[in-house]
């Protein structure tokens, strides 16, 4: 009787362990596959993103007449 009970007690750990590893490696593709995945996530949104924006050109000098100035001031 302890015979078959602890024969049946090895072929569940046998099977819980072949489960656990069975289970590990899907975790360690699902784990792959999720860097995968955010990597190029990543890589596309850098290329969809918008250029920043340029820098704004630097002001041209003009000439302006100090006679236009002072009409237009009131």
């Amino acid at each position: 009787m302890t015979t078959i009970l602890a024969v049946a007690a090895l072929l569940v750990a046998l099977a819980a362990l072949a489960y656990a590893r069975h289970v590990a490696r899907q975790l360690a593709q699902l784990t792959e596959m999720y860097w995968a995945l955010k990597y190029a996530h990543g890589e596309l949104k850098a290329a969809v993103a918008p250029a920043p924006p340029a820098a704004p050109a630097a002001p041209t000098t003009a000439f302006v007449p100090l006679g236009s100035v002072k009409r237009s001031g009131g």
